[in-house]
């Protein structure tokens, strides 16, 4: 009955914990959040009054200045800016209605782009040809809301802001780490020339400004990281280029100090049970 009873405690504990940590993750593809497009004092994003609910990424395009130092390995410096270019539900794949881009809503349409900076070492890959990538912690990332999508950008940089409208910044942060492959061999690749020759991944820290509080709504406390995912079209690993593909980002966050204690606390009963049991 006494053994019994530890257990029965344990699972509870042990349920608690990572139901704290985990979240809703078994539930959904995707973490869901929240966005008030709208347009006020506190939020002026040239939109009309709407609340995308239950996003779980954003899609857009990016354009990407990289310059690598050495030959077959070596290390690479990296700018990226990102274009958002629609919200999608947990599920991954349903387009729920928003106001971002001017195919959606002409007269009330905004931009959201972000600018990714970071460092880290490539080497050959295991099988012929390929390459891979490791991204250094540090670097930044910096999220801007665009009224009314007038910027115009160059490259990686932002060429003019127009409209009268001034861009303003909803999120920083930096990279903690990434990892990413390039496979020319790829029937993507070879079959479109040249487009999805590998995949590459970058999870960044994500703070949010007060003007940023008031665009992500919901959760609140809204997540802590950024996850980074995407596919570049096919380059050589050599000197300075420009390179393109399709990012998307999705959020979660660090579990909190009290949820690992109280995991650690859980892992502590079952060791002790453990050591009953023996002794028994």
């Amino acid at each position: 009955m006494k053994v019994t009873m530890n257990k029965t405690l344990l699972a509870v504990a042990m349920t608690a914990t990572l139901g704290v940590v985990s979240g809703s993750a078994s539930a959904a593809l995707f973490n869901p959040f929240q966005v008030t497009e709208t347009n006020s004092a506190t939020n002026p994003t040239g939109a009309q009054a709407n609340v995308i609910n239950g996003a779980g990424k954003i899609t857009g395009n990016y354009v990407e200045d990289v310059t690598f130092v050495g030959g077959t390995s070596g290390t690479f410096t990296t700018a990226i800016l990102w274009n958002a270019g629609q919200f999608v539900a947990t599920n991954g794949s349903t387009v729920l209605p928003s106001q971002i881009g001017l195919a959606v809503q002409p007269t009330t349409n905004y931009g959201l782009y972000a600018l990714l900076t970071g460092s880290g070492t490539y080497a050959p890959g295991v099988n012929p040809g390929t390459s891979v990538f490791t991204f250094n912690a540090g670097g930044s990332l910096a999220a801007w809301i665009d009224p009314g999508q007038t910027t115009t950008f160059s490259g990686t940089s932002v060429a003019s802001i127009g409209g009268g409208t001034a861009d303003y910044l909803i999120a920083n942060g930096a990279v903690k780490s990434g990892f990413g492959t390039l496979d020319p061999t790829l029937p993507t690749c070879v079959s479109g020339g040249g487009i999805n020759c590998g995949s590459f991944g970058t999870t960044t820290s994500f703070i949010l400004t007060a003007l940023g509080q008031n665009y992500f709504t919901g959760p609140v406390p809204f997540y802590n990281l950024s996850f980074q995912s995407g596919q570049f079209d096919n380059f050589t690993p050599s000197g300075t280029q420009q390179i393109s593909g399709s990012l998307d980002a999705s959020f979660g966050s660090v579990p909190e100090p009290a949820s690992l204690a109280l995991m650690g606390i859980g892992l502590m009963g079952l060791a002790a049970s453990v050591r009953r049991r023996k002794q028994a």
